[in-house]
């Protein structure tokens, strides 16, 4: 019984911490003081040292238990993504790297959600009004937060894949993707969805020698058809544009 009401005591705390209730930090530390048997403040030297020991125990207690909030609120914004529920994803995976700020894959999730969200940033109220504004902030925190993920692992194929695209199809930003694709076909060097992207890249730059090269590329390496007809189809539009220059 004392266990479990310990444990009680325990979940209410951390509770009370993470949520951010309005109970007074005097009723936070009457109930801290209440699990661990401190009654009053100690005076005597051994009463101090036993005090500190137990505040140790408790410090390491909500490590354990933050640390496991923050990992279900991860598993609860995979939920989420996986149901396509975009915007509730976000604000779990904001929770998440609130406890978790070097984790890569965070960021990268949120730049994948913040993607999407640009993408339903329609005028609802057909006035003209904030659409745009909320379509170009939520393309800004998908560039963030994969430049971010990038920064904790430099070759996170995922988020330099996802900068990618969204400089190129999003952004308007072909010349930013280019560093960044390369990168990841410096290991990656059968990504022929990063390739794609990376040509059409280069002939958005006007780069037409390094376009079809690369078009070429994809068609002789890819075992796909598909891939290997549309490559060909795209070498032929960059050709077309350079010889019109």
């Amino acid at each position: 019984m004392k266990k479990r009401y310990k444990s009680f005591i325990a979940i209410t705390f951390t509770m009370l911490t993470l949520c951010g209730c309005t109970k007074s930090n005097k009723t936070i530390i009457r109930m801290q003081k209440l699990e661990e048997g401190i009654e009053k403040s100690p005076t005597t030297e051994t009463e101090l040292k036993e005090a500190i020991t137990k505040y140790e125990n408790r410090i390491a207690d909500m490590q354990i238990a933050t640390g496991q909030v923050g990992i279900w609120y991860k598993m609860l914004a995979v939920r989420y993504l996986d149901a396509k529920m975009y915007g509730e994803a976000l604000k779990y995976f904001q929770k998440a790297i609130q406890i978790y700020p070097e984790n890569q894959n965070l960021f990268y999730y949120v730049g994948l959600c913040a993607g999407y969200m640009a993408k339903a940033s329609l005028d609802f109220t057909a006035s003209g009004g904030s659409s745009t504004t909320d379509k170009y902030n939520y393309l800004k925190l998908s560039e963030s937060a994969y430049r971010r993920a990038i920064e904790i692992e430099p070759k996170y194929g995922r988020a330099l894949y996802g900068l990618g695209i969204l400089y190129v199809f999003e952004l308007d930003q072909s010349e930013k993707a280019i560093p960044h694709l390369e990168k990841l076909l410096s290991f990656d060097t059968r990504n022929f969805d990063a390739m794609f992207v990376l040509a059409r890249a280069y002939y958005m730059t006007g780069e037409y020698d390094k376009s079809a090269s690369l078009y070429d590329k994809i068609a002789a390496q890819t075992k796909s058809d598909a891939k290997k007809q549309e490559a060909l189809a795209n070498k032929k539009i960059v050709l077309d544009a350079s010889y019109s220059k």
